[in-house]
């Protein structure tokens, strides 16, 4: 019983000493929520220019400026479509997407949920317009979008995306 009392204090002892505890001991509770909420509000209007990139990029029918904005590893989830994952898919995806139509909307974001300092959750709303090139007809487009983020080289990228038809 003795040893046992001896681990305990010891183990006691050394928590007290280590860098974990000497900085909750230092920390300002005040400091550490205004610290969350620059990096929420930092991340937050980052992720907003990822989406507002990627909405250009889609305008633009542009697979170059598309790929950038997803990660390395990323997946792409269209409705009707399937799964593209990882760079070299996304492209043939978008490839193709871009073939097919001509896309004219815009973005409204309606929640962004920064998860953690590299994980974020946006949902959003886009609307306008879609011409299918190989009809030549102009039509209504509106989705509901899902967008997971993740920080890769310092930038908000998209590591998967989904959206569907609202309905």
């Amino acid at each position: 019983m003795t040893k046992v009392i001896i681990m305990i204090q010891t183990l006691a002892v050394l928590t007290a000493c280590s860098g974990k505890q000497e900085n909750k001991e230092h920390a300002n509770p005040t400091e550490i929520t205004q610290n969350k909420t620059t990096m929420e509000t930092t991340a937050k209007k980052d992720i907003e220019q990822t989406l507002f990139a990627y909405q250009n990029a889609l305008n633009g029918s542009s697979t170059k400026q598309v790929l950038p904005l997803y990660t390395q590893s990323g997946i792409f989830m269209p409705q009707g479509g399937p799964t593209a994952k990882g760079q070299e898919q996304l492209k043939g995806a978008y490839d193709f997407v871009f073939k097919t139509l001509k896309l004219n909307v815009k973005f409204e974001i309606n929640e962004i949920t920064v998860i953690n300092e590299n994980y974020a959750v946006a949902r959003s709303v886009s609307k306008g317009t879609q011409l299918i090139h190989a009809e030549k007809i102009t039509t209504p487009e509106e989705n509901r979008e899902l967008f997971v983020l993740e920080k890769e080289d310092g930038k908000w990228k998209i590591a998967r995306y989904m959206f569907n038809k609202a309905k």
